[in-house]
């Protein structure tokens, strides 16, 4: 018995909790123009209606309730359909069906709802009042102060301010315009979250291109992780990570860098990279390196640039002046020397062999340093070297030195944004700390029958920008998955084609004001790698607008056997081509002879190379000048005896890759050593230096290893290593 009276009162409590919840899910007219009852359909037509439902009023220009078979409740309206929230959104529709019990309503027609955060119009809406969560699937779009979106499905949440973009999303704001797929958006911070192909394009044609970030359109800022690349007109960088402030025109680079420049034929790699807009300038850190196109007529893997050098062949000396180790010229005339070697046999060239075209090579330079700097300067800025070059060698060098310093200040690497050095921050998805804005509290507004939209203007409005907005996602362009590598791709292309341009300058040439021009600098342990030309110094100072190369501080440049070092060395390239270099002060060149320890020695104040075909034409040696050469028995393999040449100027003229014109010029001095007098002290010319263990010796090894240290500054880098470990032992 027992048992039956509590079943009958829990039925009894169910049956009362139904019909409470259904007392609170009923709606509560409030007022009513006019009232017509259908009996036969047993619904009651309200004309200018206002319900009330849990706190949200209603109202249209006419609308009627019905209840289905479990009792129900759903409202029906039509015609300046307007729902009134507490916190103040209002919605506006054509038509309205509304389920009480469920809170959800389904607008149709020219639909708008304001919030304080935004205004949101398509027309079909489904709104769910309780947890106003907002959807739409047949286009639309929000704007939220200065950002219009539109896209073909929209998920809103009216409590976090929060919305996310399906198909065709398009976003507009005064700076920007991005073309996605998907897309979150959230009014309050201003931040758009981006998961696939996504494309930030600026009004001066800038684009930012990213498949994972997000980007804020108050500040301008972006923080991107997943297949980023940067686009300023012919400039392109690529990255692993990537953080953008618009504002500033600064861009910050992680891990992977790629930097193009397709105008200029430069691109640059590295493992950090920051990009101004300003100047157009890159910094690179982290094994940076950028890579120089340089075409050969031949196969330069097979030569010996710089062994042409040197002339191993030793000259016909006069045998009875050498013994006196005197052979002076009278009167300061030339003398000239006939190499015994050259043979009318291998001097004559045939029309034949003139007529030969050898099919153009590329070959890439690569050049690393600690820090890689390059940025765009007016031309009309650039003061380029003038180092009085003439192909018939020009006057004799004097003994008084002439300055050949560099002017542009290269001592001091610039920084970075700030003056702070690069940090990679990792991911950026993980770290982003969106700018939160302050929330603000809107006012709610009057509880009551709000101001109806003017009809005709407001469906106007909305039927003509959705019309737009169907129009621009049918044309909006969106980027596929590998977006970014087919572009960097196709930019490298570009930048490693070459430019059959003609560059012809007459005398009514003139620079614009406006003309720009690259220039790069290296600092600190800048190594340079080609297949035949391998190169190390301190810093080094590129031009492009002359093509100028210059290393400093230590220089010392290798090809095959030889080596050439100096103060200064500087390497000029004209269409692609090694057309000269020169060193200066101490200048000197150094050729290994094959299975010996002995080594061809060139030598003076300034040595000065011109090159045809990236070989050798001529070669002019100033200033205390002289020549050391070792002759070799080709039978034997022995050497036999030393020459050693001295004078103002040594002039060298070669011809397909032989000598065939060698002149001592004022002040000559010849001698010649048989092998017995031949000893340490003379073998060598004062300067000498040979340093195999700092040359690069392929483009792995420019990356991962630096040249040696000198003995003396290895000491002192050691005794400054120690100082700090007993400073750090001291604080602990």
């Amino acid at each position: 018995m027992k048992k039956y009276i509590s079943l009958l009162l829990l039925v009894v409590l169910q049956a009362l909790l139904i019909q409470t919840v259904r007392a609170q899910d009923k709606m509560n007219i409030v007022r009513s123009d006019m009232s017509r009852i259908n009996a036969k359909l047993g619904t009651m037509m309200n004309y200018n209606p206002l319900y009330e439902h849990k706190g949200n009023y209603l109202t249209a220009d006419s609308g009627y309730l019905y209840k289905n078979e479990i009792g129900q409740e759903f409202f029906e309206a039509f015609g300046n359909v307007v729902i009134t929230q507490p916190s103040g959104t209002l919605i506006y529709a054509d038509h309205l069906h509304y389920n009480a019990s469920a809170q959800l309503a389904k607008l149709t027609g020219n639909v708008k709802m304001e919030d304080r955060n935004s205004v949101l119009t398509t027309n079909y809406l489904t709104y769910n009042l309780r947890s106003k969560i907002g959807t739409y699937t047949g286009g639309g779009r929000i704007i939220s102060q200065n950002d219009t979106i539109t896209s073909r499905n929209a998920y809103y949440f009216e409590n976090t301010g929060d919305a996310y973009f399906r198909h065709k999303v398009v976003v507009r704001t005064p700076s920007v315009k991005v073309f996605t797929d998907t897309m979150r958006y959230n009014g309050i911070t201003k931040n758009t979250y981006f998961f696939g192909p996504t494309n930030i394009k600026g009004n001066k044609n800038e684009n930012l291109y990213t498949e994972r970030g997000v980007y804020n359109t108050a500040t301008g800022v972006a923080y991107f992780n997943k297949e980023n690349l940067y686009t300023e007109g012919s400039k392109f960088l690529k990255s692993d990570s990537l953080y953008y402030d618009r504002a500033s025109g600064v861009g910050q680079a992680f891990r992977n860098v790629v930097f193009v420049d397709t105008l200029d034929k430069f691109y640059a790699y590295g493992g950090k990279g920051v990009y101004k807009s300003e100047d157009e300038s890159i910094l690179m850190t982290d094994k940076p390196y950028i890579v120089t196109v340089i075409k050969n007529e031949q196969d330069s893997t097979a030569q010996d640039t710089l062994q042409q050098a040197n002339p191993i062949e030793k000259p016909v000396v006069n045998k009875k002046d050498s013994k006196k180790g005197d052979n002076k010229k009278k009167n300061g005339k030339e003398k000239k020397i006939e190499e015994h070697s050259l043979t009318e046999e291998n001097s004559e060239i045939t029309d034949e062999s003139k007529e030969i075209k050898v099919e153009a090579k590329v070959d890439s330079a690569y050049l690393t340093a600690d820090t890689l700097f390059s940025k765009m300067i007016l031309v009309k800025d650039y003061k380029p070297l003038n180092l009085n070059l003439d192909r018939n060698g020009g006057q004799v060098l004097e003994d008084a030195d002439e300055d050949y310093g560099d002017e542009d200040d290269i001592n001091t690497p610039p920084a970075t944004q700030e003056g702070t050095p690069i940090e990679d921050k990792g991911s950026a998805a993980a770290e982003v700390k969106p700018t939160q804005a302050p929330v603000t509290k809107t006012t709610p507004k009057p509880v009551g029958k709000p101001p109806i939209l003017n009809p005709d203007e407001d469906r106007k409005h909305i039927a003509h920008t959705l019309k737009a907005d169907s129009i621009l996602r049918q044309q909006a362009e969106i980027p596929k998955e590998g977006h970014a590598d087919s572009v960097i791709n196709e930019a490298l292309r570009v930048a490693q084609k070459e430019d059959t341009t003609p560059k012809v300058k007459d005398s009514t040439y003139t620079v614009s004001d406006t003309a720009r021009t690259r220039i790069v600098k290296a600092y600190y342990n800048v190594r340079l790698y080609k297949s035949d030309l391998q190169a190390v110094a301190d810093s080094a100072f590129y031009a492009m607008q002359d093509s100028m190369f210059r290393f400093m501080g230590r220089p010392m440049i290798w090809a095959e056997d030889s080596q050439i070092s100096a103060d200064t060395i500087y390497m000029q390239i004209v269409n692609q081509q090694l057309d000269n270099a020169v060193l200066v002060n101490n200048a000197f060149m150094v050729n290994a002879v094959a299975d010996s320890t002995k080594f061809n020695q060139l030598k003076g104040r300034r040595i000065t190379a011109f090159f045809k075909n990236n070989n050798i034409e001529k070669l002019f040696v100033d200033g205390n000048a002289e020549n050391l050469v070792f002759s070799v028995n080709e039978r034997t393999n022995r050497i036999t005896e030393m020459f050693h040449d001295r004078g103002a100027r040594i002039k060298v003229t070669l011809e397909n890759r032989k000598i065939i014109d060698y002149i001592t010029i004022k002040n000559i001095d010849q001698k010649v050593y048989p092998v017995t007098m031949i000893n340490a002290e003379n073998e060598v010319l004062p300067g000498f230096i040979w340093r195999p263990q700092d040359r690069p010796k392929s483009k792995e090894d420019l990356l991962n290893r630096k040249r040696e240290l000198p003995k003396d500054e290895e000491k002192t880098e050691t005794k400054e290593n120690n100082i700090e470990t007993e400073e750090s032992s001291d604080e602990g």
